[in-house]
């Protein structure tokens, strides 16, 4: 089924790009623009159709977005059905159509899983008090320690544990502290484990660690626990129809709020690890890179969240997804150069001053800006790989 899932999500995240892009596409054309491709991820290509209307659809190599490639993309073009020529309230509906598309994406896929089952994961998540349920609760297992009781069991990371027997009586898992609670308890004591793994229950006996090993090994670099495992409850709400589209709003104002944090965090950590390389502080150094790459997650973090995900099942791979709408929305609203709200940004900054950009300079400052992104990109792949392998 994880497989399944992973498919699932991979296929939303791929649809994110496309609507973003489809977003742009639509906006442009019914304000006159002529759009002359449209391509998924970015070239080299690896496939391209002309369409009928005379557009070309393509797929690329690079899985760091999309874009429409428009006709007369300079601010200073003035060729009819080119970018250019388009007024400056209709250029500004074209730029922020994907941020706005990504927006509403977000909020929908949580209004969805607010009625069908929101995983609360986010410290103190927001939320309508009296207007939900828990629609399920489950204690997964994240890792297990070697040679472990857990391990003589055959217990591996993603299994949930169900419920623990010991002296014929049966106790049901229903957080992390009952778990820990009760294996402290029965200590050095043969226990039964009800688990599930893929779907399937299993009951299995084994003996717990001693409290004397578990004591001892505290004062060690390689500490014991009593069963051998680290936990995370995986709990799911339901909102009742109302409740839905606000809790919806509100949570998703949280993740913009915390995106924002997050992006502030990796934006200092990135200058004291700029610091430290100019300075020779190698102290400075690390630091700043272990805030920055904290923040940050690539392709392959994506797809490496996306997987840890799918064990978890659909509802946890929709919230991520919707998570990754609304950072896509974010991102692509803040001035960022090449991106939609850098193009944006500077558009209405030069009708400010009163003086349309060159195409020039409009080159330069874009370049500039896919040079940054496309090296903060490999600089973010070989963190993840390094975090992930």
């Amino acid at each position: 089924m994880s497989i399944l899932v992973l498919i699932f999500g991979i296929a939303l995240f791929i649809g994110l790009i496309i609507t973003h892009e489809l977003g742009h596409f639509l906006v442009a054309r019914r304000n006159g623009v002529v759009a002359e491709e449209f391509g998924i991820f970015f070239p080299p290509r690896l496939f391209k159709r002309v369409m009928r209307g005379g557009w070309t659809f393509s797929i690329n190599l690079v899985p760091l977005g999309g874009f429409v490639k428009l006709k007369g993309e300079h601010d200073s073009d003035t060729e009819p059905g080119s970018f250019g020529q388009a007024s400056v309230w209709a250029k500004t509906k074209i730029m922020i159509a994907g941020v706005m598309v990504n927006l509403v994406t977000g909020l929908v896929l949580l209004m969805i899983l607010a009625w069908i089952g929101l995983p609360q994961v986010i410290p103190n998540q927001f939320d309508i008090k009296g207007a939900s349920h828990v629609s399920q609760n489950e204690v997964i297992i994240t890792s297990v320690e070697p040679h472990s009781p857990a391990a003589k069991l055959g217990l591996k990371a993603q299994n949930e544990i169900v419920a623990l027997t010991a002296s014929g009586k049966r106790q049901i898992i229903s957080s992390i502290t009952d778990l820990q609670r009760l294996t402290k308890e029965y200590a050095g004591k043969s226990v039964a484990v009800t688990y599930k793994s893929n779907g399937v229950t299993y009951v299995k006996n084994v003996t717990l660690q001693s409290a004397a090993v578990v004591n001892a090994s505290l004062k060690t670099s390689n500490p014991k626990g009593y069963l051998g495992v680290t936990l995370q409850t995986f709990t799911l709400k339901q909102y009742s129809w109302w409740a839905g589209p606000l809790e919806s709003i509100g949570l998703s104002w949280q993740v913009i709020k915390l995106t924002l944090v997050g992006l502030g965090h990796a934006v200092v950590g990135l200058a004291k690890l700029v610091a430290g390389l100019v300075t020779g502080n190698s102290v400075a150094r690390q630091h700043g890179q272990a805030v920055a790459s904290a923040q940050v997650a690539g392709p392959v973090g994506i797809f490496m969240i996306m997987k840890g995900g799918s064990a978890l099942g659909y509802n946890f791979m929709l919230f991520i997804v919707a998570i990754i709408a609304l950072t896509l929305a974010i991102m692509n609203f803040l001035p960022i150069p090449a991106l939609d709200g850098g193009r944006m940004w500077l558009l209405l900054a030069s009708r400010g001053i009163g003086k349309p950009l060159s195409a020039g300079l409009e080159e330069a400052v874009n370049a500039a800006g896919m040079v940054l992104i496309l090296s903060l990109a490999v600089l973010v792949t070989l963190v993840d790989i390094h975090r992930f392998f």
